[in-house]
């Protein structure tokens, strides 16, 4: 198992305090926590995209600069590159640029988005999202692995003998397919042999299990060879205290006040968007939330390895209000007690 850190760049108010950080500030806590996660040996790093509600993430391609220039060694990810709202050049050309300055740290996740209100926001017709997913991803990737290209399509205008500069560093960036509720995804992911990450974020397991099952299903279906269909997983928070009794006790308030903070009346009922592990002992149970005990959370992570046979688990430290220095605790002893326990009981299987 490989581990990798991902943060949204949330920025409302402390969900029992109501306190909120300048917005340099939240910038610099993410760029400074990605150093700490290459010295305690992260494998990955990853900055979200959202451009509606309270997050600052709109550019991570130049989070993910910022982050090139303090580490050396850790895979830079995004979570997700919102491709169907996006035009693929620009797309190409900025991570291409981030690839290059990072000499080839960069692996794109692409999504259509966890945040409806940027399809209006960039004049797309949010009934149009995965004709826009699809037809972008693929002109994305003649972009990145061919020169001179010939290209015609619904939603921009045509290309004649494009070659978008720069060029990835050393070959075509892995490219992952962010899935949290729909077949879509891991069907495009299946067709052109991609890996695929699962949000596993809110819902239960059994939703994202479908998901899996659906793109291994069809990634052989395809023709390609299903000891390479490759799965990663994200995760719903991570709350780490000695105990199940001490975590209720630590995390209970806040942890229940951050769901009451983030829920979408207007999205109640939709699949992915509000959690229905509204109780920390709901989530500690069942959710897709890390919350509990070393050992606790070391066996979630391998019944979910269990079940979606991931390779990737990725964790966040900064989206229940956690203050900087229980963030860098809670990040030091996953690293230490808990990454080192999953690795020797789940290792890595990456064969490409």
């Amino acid at each position: 198992m490989r581990f990798s850190v991902l943060s949204l760049i949330g920025h409302e108010p402390h969900p029992l305090t109501g306190e909120i950080l300048p917005a340099a500030d939240r910038f610099e806590e993410v760029i400074d926590t990605a150093a700490v996660a290459e010295r305690l040996g992260f494998d990955a790093y990853s900055v979200g995209e959202r451009h509606a509600g309270a997050f600052l993430s709109s550019s991570p391609n130049v989070v993910l600069g910022a982050i090139a220039a303090r580490t050396s060694t850790i895979r830079l990810l995004t979570g997700v590159t919102v491709v169907a709202i996006l035009d693929p050049v620009r797309v190409a050309e900025d991570f291409a640029t981030l690839d290059q300055i990072s000499r080839g740290r960069l692996e794109l996740v692409i999504g259509k988005g966890a945040e409806a209100g940027h399809f209006d926001l960039f004049g797309l017709d949010e009934a149009r999202q995965w004709d826009l997913q699809k037809e972008k991803y693929e002109l994305l990737r003649r972009l990145w692995s061919e020169e001179g290209v010939d290209w015609e399509g619904e939603f921009r205008p045509p290309l004649k003998n494009v070659t978008t500069v720069p060029r990835p560093y050393a070959g075509v960036p892995r490219v992952w397919h962010g899935s949290a509720t729909s077949l879509n995804s891991p069907e495009l992911a299946a067709k052109h042999g991609d890996p695929l990450f699962t949000a596993n974020a809110i819902q239960p397991r059994e939703a994202y299990a479908r998901l899996i099952a659906h793109y291994r299903e069809r990634f052989e279906a395809y023709g390609h060879d299903p000891a390479d269909a490759e799965v990663a997983a994200g995760s719903g928070g991570l709350l780490i205290a000695d105990s199940s009794q001490a975590a209720v006790a630590r995390y209970k308030d806040l942890y229940e006040a951050r769901v009451r903070q983030t829920f979408k009346p207007h999205l109640a009922g939709k699949a992915g968007y509000n959690t229905p592990f509204r109780t920390i002992e709901e989530a500690i149970e069942g959710g897709p939330q890390l919350i509990g005990s070393p050992q606790q959370i070391i066996d979630k992570i391998l019944g979910w390895h269990e079940v979606y046979r991931h390779d990737l688990q990725s964790i966040t430290v900064d989206g229940f209000g956690l203050d900087r220095p229980e963030q860098l605790e809670t990040l030091q002893r996953f690293a230490e007690e808990i990454a080192p326990v999953v690795r020797r009981e789940a290792p890595s299987s990456r064969r490409r």
